[in-house]
C-alpha cells in the first residue's frame, strides 16, 4: 500500500485505486459501475457478463488486506439505480455477505441515483466523516475538505514515442478525486476542463507506483 496524505489525515492507496482510511478503519471506493455490461446488453451491445463479480472479488481482497470496518462507496456504485437487481445469483450472494458484514455505505451518484436498494448497506446522498466530506462529484464552490469520484481520472503521458495513462488521484489542497475502482469503467484527462473547474488550481494528479505517490501539476 501507499502512502497518502491529504487535509492532515493519512491514507493508504491500495493497487485497486481503493483508499484506505485508518483513523477510521474506512475502505473508500469509487465509482464501481456494477452490472455495467448487463446494462449495455439491454441494448444489443454484448460484453462479457463478468465485470460485477470481478469488481466485488476485488472489494473482498482490500478489505481482508486492510482489514476495514467500513466501506464508503463514492457514487456510481451501479451503472443504474437497478443494477442490483440484475446482479447474477454468484455476485449477489459475495456482495450481500460484505454489506450484512461491515458497516458498508452507498453515496448515490448520477448512474445510481435513487438506487434500489436491495443489496444491504445504507444509502445516502452525502456523508461528513472525521471532518471530512464524502460525496459523488466535486462541488467547485465547497469550502470544507471533501473526497469524491464521477470524472474516472487518468494520467496520460506521451514520450519516446508512446503514450502511457494511468489511473490517478486529482487533488488540491481541499479536494481529492479517487480513480474509479470497477472492472468496466474507462477514464477522463485528469487535464480535461470538467476536472480542473470542479477542484480549482493549483491541482495535481497523484499516481501511485510501488512504495510512493508521483505527482505531476495540472494545466491551469
Amino acid at each position: 500500500m501507499v502512502p497518502l496524505s491529504f487535509s492532515d489525515r493519512n491514507f493508504s492507496v491500495l493497487p485497486s485505486g481503493g483508499l484506505f482510511w485508518p483513523d477510521e478503519r474506512a475502505l473508500l471506493l469509487a465509482d464501481l459501475h456494477l452490472e455495467k455490461g448487463s446494462w449495455f446488453a439491454r441494448f444489443g451491445q454484448m460484453l462479457p457478463p463478468y465485470d460485477s463479480e470481478q469488481t466485488i472479488d476485488w472489494v473482498a481482497d482490500d478489505v481482508a488486506t486492510c482489514g476495514a470496518d467500513t466501506v464508503y462507496c463514492l457514487g456510481d456504485s451501479f451503472h443504474d439505480r437497478f443494477g442490483c437487481d440484475r446482479l447474477p445469483q454468484a455476485a449477489r450472494d459475495k456482495l450481500t455477505s460484505l454489506t450484512a458484514s461491515l458497516d458498508w455505505v452507498w453515496i448515490t451518484g448520477n448512474h445510481d441515483a435513487g438506487m434500489i436498494d436491495h443489496c444491504g448497506g445504507r444509502v445516502v446522498e452525502e456523508i461528513e466523516v472525521g471532518g471530512l466530506l464524502l460525496r459523488h462529484e466535486a462541488e467547485h464552490d465547497e469550502t470544507r475538505p471533501e473526497l469524491s469520484g464521477h470524472y474516472h481520472p487518468k494520467l496520460r503521458i506521451k514520450g519516446r514515442g508512446r503514450r502511457v495513462s494511468r489511473r490517478c488521484f486529482v487533488a488540491t489542497s481541499r479536494k481529492l478525486i479517487l480513480p474509479a475502482y470497477g472492472a468496466f469503467t474507462g477514464g477522463l484527462d485528469a487535464n480535461h476542463p470538467e476536472i480542473l473547474k470542479a477542484v480549482g488550481a493549483p491541482a495535481e494528479a497523484w499516481v501511485p507506483i510501488s512504495d510512493r505517490l508521483l505527482r505531476f501539476p495540472l494545466a491551469a
